[in-house]
């Protein structure tokens, strides 16, 4: 059976790129997403490429959707080799005028989404001693913006998630790493390009070095 690389949050531009990168390696692709049109979409065009893919339903803020999804892949797949949490709610909204509900909502989605896939996946992969947890960052964790508060304060709890967690596994087989991306992702970027950005979440899977993070 093929190694499994579950993508939360797919979408079209690092989504895809992860998912056809690590695909390149043998793995089979699990999505999970809320938009069940856009993941048969994606599972279309990953087919016409030859690359299998299944998707699941579930909003990255909602951790009984979330738990269910895992459950599925665990029982369809079995246990994945790989995570990647690449789910954020990409929110302009100024810190003056931004409300306690708006916070707490994305919050769910750009930070404690994560930690609920990391318990869904994390007894799995200790029992099976392997595993890497992957987390999208970005430059609001280093740099935040008034006027994107939610996401600044997500990116940065991110990057937190990924530190402790590296930590508090750095003595099993377990990896973690996060790639903490300092620019916006285009396609024809000389060096935002989707698949560029990709090929650092491969580096950090493979890697032998330790390091959790990469900036790019």
């Amino acid at each position: 059976m093929a190694d499994v690389c579950v993508i939360v949050g797919m979408g079209e531009g690092n989504g895809m790129a992860i998912a056809r990168r690590f695909a390149s390696e043998g793995f089979t692709i699990a999505m999970v997403a809320r938009n069940e049109d856009k993941l048969k979409g994606y599972q279309s065009t990953l087919q016409t490429e030859g690359i299998i893919s299944h998707y699941y339903l579930a909003d990255a803020g909602d951790e009984a959707a979330l738990t269910a999804a895992f459950e599925a892949i665990q029982t369809q797949l079995g246990t994945p080799g790989v995570l990647i949490y690449n789910a954020a709610v990409p929110r302009m909204e100024s810190v003056l005028q931004t409300s306690y509900d708006t916070l707490v909502n994305d919050f769910k989605a750009n930070v404690a989404g994560a930690i609920a896939c990391v318990q869904s996946i994390l007894p799995a992969m200790q029992a099976e001693q392997k595993g890497t947890l992957l987390f999208t960052g970005g430059g609001f964790a280093l740099y935040p913006d008034p006027n994107f508060v939610s996401l600044s304060l997500g990116k940065a709890g991110i990057r937190v998630l990924a530190s402790t967690l590296h930590a508090a596994l750095k003595d099993s087989p377990i990896k973690v790493g996060t790639v903490t991306i300092c620019g916006t992702v285009n396609g024809d970027d000389p060096k935002y390009s989707s698949a560029l950005i990709a090929e650092e979440y491969w580096k950090l899977h493979i890697a032998e070095n330790g390091e959790y993070e990469v900036l790019y």
